[in-house]
């Protein structure tokens, strides 16, 4: 296998980054139906969506305008995420970043994806209805 060399840099690469991380998801029995059976995700239309967050987060670009805390909320009314998904959502997206990238912008995905999942649990929990 040969050595990653590159960061991410471009938008290019965020969508290369997306679609090698949904596909770990989508095969992944433990995470997949929540996009598939629940949530009826389109991937076609949900990459170009899910890169604009992470080009916005990662390259500094002001093109996602969506409310990613409300829609996870939303999601969590119709199945309950759980700290294993988080977990499961984590491990693919740090090994789909560790396979493609290496670099000061790849290790900030990292972080940030852990943030992400941290503040959406929280937020999760304090939205429990009693």
């Amino acid at each position: 296998m040969n050595k990653v060399t590159k960061d991410i840099a471009t938008r290019g690469d965020i969508e290369l980054l997306m679609n090698t991380f949904y596909e770990r998801l989508l095969a992944d029995e433990n995470i997949s139906y929540i996009f598939t059976d629940v949530s009826k995700l389109d991937i076609k239309t949900h990459i170009p969506v899910i890169a604009d967050f992470w080009e916005s987060v990662l390259l500094n670009k002001n093109v996602y305008n969506n409310n990613t805390m409300k829609i996870h909320l939303d999601l969590n009314d119709k199945t309950s995420l759980t700290k294993m998904h988080f977990d499961i959502w984590l491990k693919h997206f740090n090994n789909s970043v560790d396979e493609l990238f290496v670099g000061d912008t790849a290790l900030l995905a990292k972080q940030r994806a852990k943030s992400v999942a941290t503040v959406m649990q929280i937020k999760i929990a304090q939205n429990k209805k009693p």
